[in-house]
């Protein structure tokens, strides 16, 4: 078994400062290409938008202050800086906190870094992809009287509230898997809470959808639910494997 590597703790400050600096400088590099190419970044925003309006119809946003345009192209350029420099960030968090672990706690914590990131993409993405249904209930549901004028403040907040509320919630295998291997719960006791679980993930997708429409808590509470069986199934397997492993 190999040890942690050892460091003082002067070494590790000095270690966090180069990874911190490293970050900024990318953080900053890319929030002025963000900031240069911001014009094709709310495109891609405006596409549901666009799809929810249908062809022939225009898809502009409209602004009622002379500071809205530039407060919108800095916080577009902002959040697609920070999307660019979320790889980054994950990468020398690891490198920063690999040295101190076991080989066996380094994949474990690799396999819930990526799979954490990669269920955070999926929810985001499925997010983008209901909008548009989302933005058509909105827009009917007050009745034929009422015309809808989007400010870009409002329209990209809740664009972004509905992708950040679907990433987090999408995180719900990890947590469940994380609850088995740390022996809070077992497999069994999360299948006799099958009932009141799926209860609970559905009255939480009504609750946690920041559009409160019914095509986006659907698309929510039922990934959630097929994600409580499979963490599950994920749990059983994960601890028969390491009951099965020789002790060292």
């Amino acid at each position: 078994m190999t040890p942690p590597n050892p460091m003082t703790l002067g070494e590790h400050l000095s270690e966090l400062r180069h990874r911190v600096l490293v970050v900024a400088a990318v953080f900053t590099v890319a929030s002025v290409a963000a900031f240069i190419l911001y014009s094709h970044t709310l495109a891609l925003l405006l596409a549901p938008y666009c799809q929810a309006l249908g062809p022939g119809h225009s898809c502009h946003l409209y602004v009622t202050g002379p500071l809205d345009g530039l407060s919108l192209r800095v916080e577009v350029a902002a959040y697609s800086a920070l999307a660019i420099c979320l790889p980054v960030i994950l990468w020398h968090g690891w490198r920063f906190v690999a040295p101190g672990l076991l080989p066996r706690e380094r994949r474990r914590a690799m396999a819930f870094v990526t799979s954490s990131t990669m269920l955070f993409a999926a929810g985001a993405a499925v997010a983008f992809l209901v909008f548009p249904r989302a933005l058509r209930f909105l827009d009917a549901v007050g009745g034929p009287s009422l015309h809808q004028l989007y400010s870009p403040s409002s329209y990209v907040g809740l664009l972004l509230l509905m992708m950040a509320a679907f990433g987090v919630t999408f995180e719900l295998p990890v947590l469940l898997v994380f609850l088995q291997l740390a022996g809070i719960v077992t497999p069994t006791q999360l299948s006799s809470w099958r009932r009141w679980a799926i209860v609970a993930l559905v009255t939480l997708a009504a609750v946690i959808t920041p559009s409160s429409d019914p095509f986006s808590m659907l698309a929510m509470a039922v990934p959630l639910l097929v994600f409580y069986e499979a963490s599950i199934v994920i749990g059983r397997l994960v601890l028969r494997a390491r009951n099965a492993a020789p002790a060292h």
